[in-house]
């Protein structure tokens, strides 16, 4: 299982370089600018990808990446997708880039482990890859596959 450090979404219904046919005379508006509209606020997701099983799990907070929305994620793709797939697991191997809310060097990151690890009982072992070498991380063409049309879906919500 591979977790994956968010970036923040727009919501809504932003300009974008796409193209999208109306009918003449009648243009869609669309926000300019891309600040986050006070309404709406903006997206934040996390991502799970099971290697093994070739599945993704995707968690979208509203507010910032913490640590504890990290391990809020983690745990979330545990009850609902990795004890249904892996129902015999007694260990969790976790590799994550090193940083935002699952940096090596954050203890809040460490203290959400453990308790994952007290919630679940599993034994989790935690693997950083170092700065810089998100390219040659597998999770990342995966989440470049289908991240524009999480973020076009997002700015639907106008």
């Amino acid at each position: 299982m591979k977790s994956r450090w968010p970036t923040h979404q727009l919501v809504g219904n932003f300009r974008n370089r796409g193209q999208e046919w109306q009918p003449q005379g009648e243009p869609q508006k669309t926000l300019v600018h891309d600040f986050p509209d006070k309404e709406l606020g903006k997206a934040v997701p996390y991502g799970i990808y099971d290697l093994g099983r070739n599945e993704g799990w995707v968690s979208v907070g509203i507010d910032h990446d913490t640590a504890e929305f990290a391990i809020d994620s983690i745990l979330a793709w545990w009850k609902y997708m990795g004890s249904k797939a892996y129902p015999k697991a007694t260990k969790l191997l976790i590799m994550a880039d090193s940083g935002g809310s699952n940096a090596s060097r954050s203890r809040l990151w460490k203290i959400g482990l453990q308790h994952l690890a007290n919630l679940t009982g599993l034994h989790i072992q935690m693997s950083h890859f170092p700065p810089g070498t998100s390219k040659w991380n597998k999770i990342e063409p995966t989440f470049r596959t289908f991240e524009p049309a999480i973020s076009a879906h997002w700015q639907s919500y106008a």
